[in-house]
């Protein structure tokens, strides 16, 4: 680990320890670089490489040079070049139909510095907590890029969209009027950083493969407490919260962590227990920070697997990404004489019996238990009625796609628990 605080996932001495008794090509850049590259080059060529991008958009970009903001106290965020379809989409951005693919295209792939900026703009976040506006500019510049693009799902794009369902989450009536603007803070920047760094393999690949990650974590949350220890380096590196006393700025990285390690799937049915035993005892009680806390993780989780309630057009955009990522993994296995993880047969697992028991063990507990905490809103309603349609139609397309008797169910023993069947889903 770096003084800052940042992981040096380049780090050449401890690569060297860990690929001894590992597949000496597999890591993190295995799909976009040369395994014979140094780390330690790689890791320089890449801080390199965010500075000059960072100057690049500083000096192309109109929004450092006195933009006029449209209204009194309000920070314009947007430069000229976003304005028309980017901006009128930005003022509908609490819709549930919000086309965040779309919105990419239109801010020539930075939808989640804008959105982010916009978001803390309309929550009052930058005077609240007294922000630099070039150190937070270069702080999300950071975490955009240090998405893989490469990836088809988890990358820039995702954490877009799972911060414009996080903002929904966070303008619920049962939740909107009892959150701090740290809550809010927190919330947003948990959604924005969740899958920071992501590889584009599971946590069950790293393991397998022994890689350096899965060792340093212990073989747990392995992928979850990578993102949030690289998105700890980013906020020191671009000195976010440098301004705020000690114990502030500490207490935020912790909660960051605390929000972006739930979003481990592995710990789906901890949650969903405890999420249900709280609204059967109707013991909830949003006064509390620690309550409140276990809200942003549950609308944090939410968020991050919200795709199946989302419009089709949406929806199916998601899914078929997501597979692909699978695939991926797959064909990489295969590349290594490994056992092909479950899912990640293209051959042999579908995108509609993928999508099937997505939805049916992981995404549709967790939403009914979240609609009976809305009370029903009208929201969660609207969500639970895409999910029921998605569900329907993927059900559909499922016996009508060939497929082969080694689809998703006989991955597993026949009776599988519930908790055995959302670990299939470790993304």
């Amino acid at each position: 680990m770096l003084a800052d605080g940042r992981l040096s996932t380049g780090h050449a001495g401890v690569l060297l320890a860990e690929r001894r008794g590992s597949y000496p090509l597999i890591d993190l850049h295995i799909l976009n670089t040369s395994a014979q590259q140094g780390e330690v080059e790689s890791c320089t060529r890449r801080k390199v490489k965010r500075l000059l991008s960072f100057q690049r958009y500083c000096h192309a970009s109109r929004l450092l040079r006195g933009l006029v903001p449209h209204t009194p106290g309000s920070l314009h965020l947007l430069d000229d070049d976003y304005l028309g379809q980017a901006g009128h989409m930005l003022s509908k951005v609490s819709a549930w139909n919000f086309d965040i693919f779309l919105f990419d295209r239109l801010t020539n792939g930075n939808s989640l510095v804008t959105l982010m900026c916009h978001l803390f703009n309309v929550y009052g976040l930058i005077h609240h907590f007294q922000l630099d506006m070039v150190k937070l500019h270069r702080f999300l510049g950071m975490v955009q890029e240090d998405y893989h693009s490469q990836n088809p799902y988890h990358n820039a794009v995702h954490a877009a969209d799972v911060t414009q369902a996080m903002y929904c989450y966070l303008k619920e009536p049962k939740l909107a009027g009892q959150l701090s603007p740290l809550d809010v803070f927190l919330g947003l920047m948990a959604a924005a950083a969740h899958d920071v760094d992501h590889p584009g393999v599971n946590q069950p690949f790293l393991i397998k493969t022994r890689h350096h990650l899965a060792s340093l974590y212990q073989n747990t949350s392995v992928l979850e407490s990578h993102h949030w220890r690289s998105t700890v380096g980013m906020l020191r590196e671009s000195g976010l919260l440098s301004h705020l006393p000690a114990d502030m700025s500490q207490d935020i990285e912790q909660q960051l962590g605390s929000l972006i390690l739930a979003t481990d799937i592995s710990r789906q049915n901890e949650f969903l227990l405890t999420f249900r035993e709280h609204l059967d005892n109707q013991d909830l009680d949003l006064q509390l920070a620690s309550h409140r806390h276990f809200i942003l993780q549950i609308a944090l989780k939410c968020a991050d697997v919200c795709n199946p309630c989302r419009v089709w057009e949406l929806s199916r955009q998601w899914s078929e990404r997501v597979c692909e990522e699978f695939y991926r993994q797959g064909d990489l296995e295969k590349k290594f004489d490994l056992e092909i993880s479950p899912l990640c047969n293209q051959q042999a697992d579908t995108v509609p019996a993928i999508q099937t028991g997505f939805i049916s063990y992981i995404v549709e507990p967790l939403f009914e238990e979240w609609q009976r905490f809305t009370e029903p809103s009208l929201l969660s309603q609207t969500m639970m009625g895409h999910l029921h349609k998605n569900k329907a139609r993927w059900s559909r397309l499922r016996f009508t796609h060939p497929t082969s008797e080694s689809q998703m169910q006989p991955h597993v023993e026949e009776d599988p628990e519930p908790e055995e069947q959302s670990l299939l889903f470790t993304v």
